[in-house]
């Protein structure tokens, strides 16, 4: 039977074990889950072991089962994307500081 080592098969990649694919890297992730009550939005580990509560109203946003957890009906929930915490969501300096200081920096130039 011959198999392309380069370019597995997607499906068959997605069956194996963590650290038996051609990248290894794990399933598990962690997500946002957005409260069908108050909106409010809470990250949750995939695989948690625990129920997990809504911050703010106590709703069960989730509840563990054998491997992945299972999702409350009506809660919505997106992957978070890896790096976005680390990034600052808002400039360490003001626009106008950065832009004075560049124009000053010009002026002694020249």
């Amino acid at each position: 039977m011959e198999m392309d080592l380069l370019h597995p098969d997607p499906l068959e990649e997605a069956k194996k074990h963590k650290l038996k694919r051609l990248i290894p890297n794990p399933k598990s992730f962690f997500m946002d889950v957005k409260c069908p009550g108050c909106y409010s939005i809470a990250t949750v580990f995939s695989h948690a072991q625990t129920v997990v509560l809504c911050g703010s109203c106590n709703v069960m946003l989730c509840q563990p089962t054998g491997g992945k957890c299972k999702l409350t009906e009506g809660c919505s929930f997106r992957k978070k994307v890896e790096g976005a915490e680390r990034a600052p969501a808002v400039p360490l300096f003001p626009l106008e500081e950065i832009d004075g200081r560049r124009q000053e920096a010009l002026a002694g130039e020249g």
